[in-house]
């Protein structure tokens, strides 16, 4: 993995000091592809959660709609083509401070993915990238993103 410039260090600090205690939730996608019962994860890169794995993601840019959003950080998390089936659920992450301020939150939407082409291999944000299903996960006790597996079986459960 290359190291990124320190102006690309200082800007994705500087972007998420900004998410700070924000006026409102914060808007994040993840895309969930799944290839017969293996699905795509990555290990994070950076905080939050460095060294956990998870479904690639992250924030929503404006006038992006949500699958395309999804779609957009699987190929700059991994390289790889997904076509988006629709929304698989919505999660909220909201973290607190000892005076029980909110310090972030984000609303996730779960986008379900299609996969196209592509294996996979590290990119942006991720260290590592792997095709995995949840008793990969479970069995190798890796450190995960807490809706990891739950999101592996639903997506499972919701087929195509």
């Amino acid at each position: 993995m290359t190291t990124p410039p320190q102006s690309a260090v200082v800007n994705r600090e500087a972007k998420r000091e900004a998410r700070r205690y924000p006026e409102r939730p914060i808007v994040g996608v993840l895309a969930v592809v799944l290839r017969g019962d293996k699905a795509l994860v990555v290990r994070r890169a950076n905080p939050p959660m460095a060294g956990r794995w998870g479904f690639p993601g992250g924030v929503l840019k404006l006038g992006e709609t949500v699958a395309a959003g999804a779609m957009r950080e699987l190929f700059e998390e991994t390289g790889v083509v997904a076509e988006p089936i629709g929304p698989l659920t919505v999660i909220d992450t909201i973290d607190r401070d000892d005076a029980g301020r909110v310090r972030f939150h984000y609303t996730l939407v779960a986008v379900r993915g299609r996969w196209r082409s592509g294996e996979g291999a590290p990119g942006d944000d991720a260290d590592e990238v792997a095709w995995l299903s949840a008793a990969d996960i479970v069995d190798g006790t890796l450190p995960t993103a807490p809706m990891l597996v739950p999101l592996i079986e639903l997506a499972l459960k919701s087929g195509d």
